[in-house]
């Protein structure tokens, strides 16, 4: 029988097929073994470095698969573009549209024939470049190589700009005739005002115009420099060839060091009340304001929190209540986005245009009252068995964990910050989550941005009696 050898792509599929397998694998398969399975946090071993160039490297070897992740996570994310929106954004989506020497055709058949995935990704905080490809050497060396080229020597070349630039000015435009992304730009606007954070990071109708090749030139040699990037390597390699791999890279960027910190966001000191004037048959609701950042010293207190809350799907008090009980929403849920600098809470609701005014006395009634009280010990139980039960699927496979290490370089946590985290969502206490809502939120100080006909309108006479402003 003659046999064939399989092509890369195939080596790849094949490998996540048993990744998926192998993960069964540890499953407690009688009822005595789930009665004594205890949560168990994610156990990585991770090693960090430092390259010449200053760039901070954080490699988890895993033998499981012959395959090898890399993430490249930069301080350049839409928080960086200064007075040109969209900068950041345009950056990244034209890294691997032309490199020195190559082509975007050369770019795209060089991975593809090597059987690798790349990608990139630009965010507020970040710009992120990723490969995933095989560990042999025969494949991996030359889709490293080939890494290094694309992320260190882009060309940025004309008519792929005018072509991105294009389609994100017609995905502006296509913006205006839905409600969801209006109300979302006003609502970041309205949160974070003049700070970094408060504009759109996918830039606006009229600055994508004016950014040029130069401006893109400039920004990837300032913010993509090897001294402001985090390198994590996850896969079937020693810890020999991770040194060489982040070497290579890091000797491929620009020279430069740490970009500088950003402001920290402040809380407004009042309320701020948005609507926009929209023919739809929803009202969108967002309501929240800046609350936590990266290192908060709250976080596990509001995570778990927050899942009682509006994090927590159905079980979530704002589901039970306002959608299960009442009726008044197709969907709302909350959240903390912890960053650099700052970061929101957000909670968010879609209501029939009728209900629009009770869904907001409701919701806002809810929000208040956990803020005062937090949740009672057995809600708090049951979000603890939920958060702690599914932990150790973030850690399930080499692209959960390579996220997970791209965070902890980027945002300077401990090396052991996961198995930290787990230990700290045990230990809360009711008046743990309650204390840290006081601390992170004011229920007279929070943003109200709303998109629909018309704006929505609290209970006469209630403390939280307000009057929407169209724009």
């Amino acid at each position: 029988m003659m046999m064939t050898a399989q092509s890369p792509l195939k080596i790849l599929a094949a490998a996540a097929c048993a990744l998926a397998l192998a993960g069964c694998a540890s499953f407690p398969t009688t009822a005595g073994k789930v009665s004594k399975a205890e949560p168990a946090a994610p156990q990585l071993s991770i090693q960090s470095w430092q390259t010449d160039q200053g760039a901070k490297v954080l490699f988890v070897p895993s033998e499981a698969l012959p395959m090898l992740d890399v993430r490249l996570v930069m301080h350049a994310g839409g928080a960086r573009d200064g007075d040109q929106p969209g900068l950041a954004s345009l950056t990244s989506a034209l890294i691997g549209e032309g490199a020195e020497g190559l082509s975007v055709d050369d770019i795209a058949r060089g991975f593809e024939d090597r059987g690798a995935h790349f990608s990139t990704g630009s965010y507020q905080d970040m710009g992120v470049v990723s490969l995933r490809t095989l560990s042999k050497p025969e494949w991996r060396d030359d889709a490293v190589d080939l890494l290094a080229r694309v992320v260190g020597r882009p060309t940025f070349p004309q008519d792929a700009l005018d072509r991105l630039r294009t389609r994100a000015m017609q995905g502006l435009k296509m913006e205006k005739q839905v409600p969801g992304p209006q109300v979302d730009k006003a609502f970041q606007r309205a949160v974070f005002g003049d700070h970094p954070y408060g504009h759109a990071d996918s830039g606006t109708l009229e600055s994508l115009p004016g950014i040029t090749r130069e401006d893109l030139r400039r920004f990837h040699e300032r913010y993509y420099a090897a001294g402001n990037t985090v390198i994590a390597l996850v896969g079937d390699v020693s810890r020999e060839q991770a040194e060489a791999i982040a070497a290579e890279l890091s000797a491929a960027l620009p020279d430069g060091g740490p970009a500088p910190d950003l402001p920290r966001a402040k809380k407004a000191a009042e309320r701020v009340v948005e609507h926009l004037t929209f023919p739809s048959n929803q009202t969108h609701i967002l309501i929240g304001g800046q609350a936590t950042w990266r290192g908060n010293p709250d976080h596990a207190a509001l995570y778990v929190g927050n899942y009682i809350l509006g994090g927590g799907g159905f079980a979530s008090l704002l589901t039970q209540e306002v959608r299960e009980k009442h009726g008044y929403v197709y969907g709302v849920s909350s959240f903390f986005q912890p960053m650099a600098a700052g970061g929101p809470f957000r909670l968010q609701l879609q209501t029939a245009n009728d209900n629009a005014d009770q869904a907001l006395g409701v919701t806002m009634g809810l929000l208040r009252d956990f803020i005062a009280n937090g949740p009672t010990q057995e809600q708090l139980d049951n979000a603890k068995a939920n958060i702690l039960g599914r932990r150790a699927l973030e850690t399930a496979d080499n692209s959960d964990i390579i996220g997970q290490l791209g965070a902890i370089g980027f945002y300077d946590l401990p090396l052991d910050y996961l198995q930290r985290f787990n230990r700290q969502v045990k230990a809360v206490t009711v008046a743990d989550i309650r204390e840290a809502f006081q601390r992170a939120l004011d229920a007279d100080r929070l943003a109200i941005v709303s998109i629909g006909p018309e704006a929505p309108r609290l209970p006469q006479g209630g403390k939280d009696e307000t009057q929407g402003q169209d724009q």
